[in-house]
């Protein structure tokens, strides 16, 4: 297992080291979506990981690769709706605070930009039960 997060300019210097993987464990940390990135305050943590997320499905080193889509924080993403709503920052979204929706939206996001169509698990996770 290896964990290939952080900077951007590390990125391009692991993906092509993957060639023959058969899964992929991808984690996004459902409550950044009002979060920006350290190197770039301009920059949403969400689509951030969107856009890695569309360069590892879409790579040619994955093209038979199964992906395992961890949404994880869903406790906290919970909490922060209320008082930060999902369509502040996705305004295409219309599900209000409720966090299913919430959380459905963001899953559909990631698979829009699955173009690849590779096979996709997702998996929601935090401290709380939670159930799609």
């Amino acid at each position: 297992m290896f964990d290939v997060g952080g900077q951007r300019s590390e990125r391009k210097k692991w993906i092509h080291c993957f060639e023959n993987v058969t899964s992929i464990i991808f984690c996004v940390a459902l409550s950044e979506y009002d979060q920006v990135l350290l190197e770039q305050s301009n920059q949403n943590r969400m689509m951030e990981s969107l856009v890695l997320f569309d360069s590892v499905v879409n790579s040619r080193w994955f093209v038979r690769t199964s992906i395992i889509l961890f949404l994880n924080k869903v406790d906290l993403f919970k909490q922060k709706l209320a008082r930060s709503p999902l369509a502040n920052y996705f305004p295409d979204y219309s599900g209000g605070n409720d966090v299913n929706r919430a959380a459905k939206y963001l899953l559909w996001r990631f698979n829009q930009v699955n173009r690849a169509h590779l096979n996709l698990y997702p998996q929601y996770v935090g401290l709380s039960r939670y159930h799609t």
